[in-house]
């Protein structure tokens, strides 16, 4: 998947943050082939042209797909401008081409879609603009703009914050609201860096990293260095040797082609004042920027992806709130395709060869075997050798949707914390470019999901799966939380309610991973005693986290592991030591 992400501009004040992204495949070759002429007797020597070879596998097993006439055109046009991703599979499936063909299940569902690609997010914005635009002109069906669009789930504060800006002056019934998601990124979103750094995340410090800022995926290197209470340095015109440091790249391909060609920068030192030479060493990037740093250079591995923070990066569908309530059924009717096709991709390969057949013809980027490749998380042997996991996206169904805006009992909102959790991290590190955001309820309109929900489904939802044996066989992050007790017993302070909710906002997003609660106490008391408090507390904090939002924490996810006094952090000979020695650590890993 790849997707052309903002402008530092258009980012701050129109669209993606974060808290992600995201995709659009731009950089690479479309796999032309050279041909081999005959050979001439009496020909002077020359040196060959080069020859192109297509992919392995190329086109084995696909559909082809070509333009054909509009299946249903005797229906209103509802045009959907969108990234090439690979999140948007069931869309591909769902309308057969570029314009939906007769027999798909678009036009069964009632809806004349057309697909159109477009990696410009200043670009989407304005579209949605237009089509505004003629809605308060009088035009029940606008001919200019998109109907649709879809951005990262992650960086929708930032996109819908810039976009409501300009259509609120139309008036609010105009504004830009969610309806729903179509996929997930599940892998192919990462920060990639050196080994090191994945062994022992505080190798980090002073680390130099190129990625678009703002951007999701330098949400994801932001969430991580919150996890492991490692500084960011926002400012990429200096270098602080004790945070994570940023080159800015124009996009995803830029980013990557940083990292292989070793592009250094003068910067100034913060802590001497004194302009150093620093050199990129990581990136933040997605497919196909990640096959590129690998297979071009190597050394760099997947720090974290979108596969261990499952619930970051949602495929958000976007439309305008005052043509979908005149348009319900088309809106509800367009929905219902892109969750049948996700079903039908869950179970069938053949409908996920076919998705991929018009990925490529959609986008008009490599051919069929790479979307069908790709689509899955794949390890792959880089330029030095060391295994990397590249790519890695999912569908999604109705189930799916109502896990992800807690429209089922047990479920949490997990966009509405994703989208809030994103949003507070750029605005803590740039607020006086992204002072504000819209409240996620004001974004949202569920309704067309509940019409659809009352219908009923028979779809699962894709729910990650834990069994009570799996232990941490690779930490993702280390992070003490400050979570108060009352003395000598496992009942939480008053004070304490907020970071429970921060702690558990931030493991509904990282939702991919495996838990383990790890208590600790001073050494006032007795040893055992000490142990069993420790182990209460954990439990403690288990049993909250599961009872205020259960699907995100099944059976077999949060472990509980029990120190007592024995790992003290400071000395307790200090009433301030002691404090530092009672903590709850939080511990990540797959």
């Amino acid at each position: 998947m790849a997707r052309f992400r903002l402008t530092l501009t258009a980012k701050v004040f129109i669209a993606v943050v974060v808290v992600g992204a995201a995709g659009s495949i731009l950089a690479l070759n479309p796999g032309l082939f050279g041909k081999i002429a005959p050979t001439a007797p009496q020909l002077s020597s020359n040196v060959p042209p080069v020859a192109k070879l297509p992919d392995e596998g190329a086109g084995a097993g696909f559909p082809t797909i070509t333009d054909a006439p509009a299946g249903c055109a005797n229906l209103p046009e509802v045009r959907f401008y969108h990234w090439a991703w690979n999140a948007q599979m069931g869309m591909m499936l769902a309308a057969g081409g570029k314009q939906a063909v007769a027999g798909s299940m678009a036009c069964a569902h009632g809806v004349n879609l057309k697909l159109v690609r477009e990696d410009n997010n200043d670009t989407l914005q304005s579209l949605l603009v237009a089509f505004g635009e003629g809605l308060k002109k009088g035009q029940a069906q606008p001919k200019d703009g998109a109907h649709f669009t879809a951005v990262m789930g992650d960086g929708s504060a930032q996109f819908l914050k810039g976009l409501n800006d300009k259509l609120g002056k139309l008036g609010p019934d105009y504004q830009a609201v969610i309806v729903g998601s179509a996929g997930y990124s599940r892998g192919e979103d990462k920060f990639m860096g050196p080994a090191a750094w994945k062994a022992n995340p505080q190798a980090a410090r002073g680390g130099l990293v190129a990625g678009v800022l703002r951007d999701g995926d330098w949400n994801i290197a932001l969430k991580w260095l919150g996890d492991n209470k490692i500084p960011n340095n926002p400012d990429e015109s200096t270098y602080d040797p004790d945070a994570l440091n940023w080159v800015n790249a124009s996009d995803f391909v830029d980013a990557a082609q940083k990292y292989v060609s070793g592009f250094c920068a003068e910067l100034k030192n913060t802590k001497t004042g004194v302009k150093e030479k620093h050199c990129v060493d990581g990136v933040v990037t997605w497919t196909p920027g990640d096959v590129t740093a690998s297979e071009q250079k190597g050394g760099l591995v997947s720090i974290v992806s979108t596969k261990e923070y499952r619930s970051q990066m949602p495929n958000v569908i976007i439309g305008n709130k005052k043509w979908m309530e005149a348009n319900r059924p088309t809106v509800e009717g367009m929905l219902a395709a892109f969750f049948e096709a996700g079903d039908a991709i869950k179970k069938s390969d053949e409908s996920l060869r076919r998705a991929a057949a018009v990925s490529a013809f959609v986008y008009k980027e490599k051919d069929a075997a790479y979307w069908h490749k790709y689509f899955s998380v794949v390890v792959q042997k880089d330029k030095k050798g060391v295994d990397v996991e590249l790519g890695g996206s999912s569908v999604n169904n109705l189930a799916d949707n109502l896990q992800l805006f807690g429209l089922v009992p047990g479920s949490t909102n997990a966009f509405a914390v994703t989208y809030t959790v994103f949003a507070n991290v750029v605005k803590s590190q740039y607020p006086s470019l992204f002072p504000s955001f819209q409240a996620a309820e004001q974004i949202q309109d569920l309704s067309y999901l509940k019409s659809l929900q009352a219908k009923g489904t028979t779809s699962v939802a894709d729910m990650p799966k834990f069994s009570a044996d799996q232990k941490v066989a690779s930490v993702v992050s280390r992070r003490a939380w400050d979570i108060q007790f009352t003395t000598g017993s496992a009942e939480f302070s008053p004070a304490t309610t907020g970071e429970l909710k921060k702690l558990l906002n931030d493991l509904v997003v990282a939702s991919g991973t495996i838990v383990e609660i790890h208590g600790h106490t001073d050494n006032a008391g007795a040893a055992d005693a000490n142990l069993k408090l420790s182990e209460d507390r954990a439990f403690a904090v288990k049993t909250w986290l599961e009872k205020n939002a259960p699907s995100s924490f099944p059976e077999g996810r949060v472990k509980v592991v029990a120190h007592g006094q024995a790992e003290p952090v400071a000395p307790n000979s200090s009433v301030d030591g002691r404090a530092k020695n009672r903590r709850v650590v939080i511990v990540l890993g797959t």
